[in-house]
């Protein structure tokens, strides 16, 4: 899983988890419609409080891994079914669970999204997906101008 974004060399190294001692990995691809993202949610997480990847936080992980495809079909696919979203799901012991989605988009600058906590953002009626991720995950970095995100929970 690694970046050739020149934000790379600046990240942190949590994110990368050793796929020779991974408790479960996981791959899954779902087409750029809203009406995919709840059955591939419902899937994953099922996986995941079997694996008991990060106990206890299931569901800040399932409503960040919503709020995330969400935004991939949404924003990146432009809710083209045509459009693939892809989710790869990683997690060991040690590390706890690291979820990256990508999105076949042109990207985005995350430092240009507005604060839905500030000013006339409060009354928005979009907007919150990745204030929510920020505060739902330990850990969340955006690769490949914003059209992946690694969303790390402890």
């Amino acid at each position: 899983m690694e970046d050739s974004s020149p934000s790379s060399e600046q990240a942190p190294q949590a994110c990368n988890f050793d796929a020779e001692n991974l408790d479960l990995k996981l791959s899954v691809t779902l087409a750029g419609d809203r009406a995919a993202v709840d059955p591939v949610v419902r899937s994953v997480m099922n996986v995941v409080r079997e694996m008991k990847c990060a106990a206890g936080h299931e569901d800040d992980i399932e409503l960040a891994l919503t709020e995330a495809l969400a935004n991939a079909v949404v924003h990146g696919a432009k809710s083209d079914p045509s459009k693939i979203i892809e989710c790869d799901v990683a997690c060991d012991e040690q590390r706890g669970i690291l979820i990256i989605v990508r999105d076949p988009g042109p990207g985005f600058d995350p430092a240009k999204i507005a604060n839905p906590c500030h000013g006339e953002n409060i009354y928005s009626n979009h907007g919150r997906g990745i204030y929510l991720i920020n505060q739902l995950m330990d850990e969340v970095q955006f690769h490949k101008n914003g059209t992946e995100i690694h969303m790390l929970k402890r």
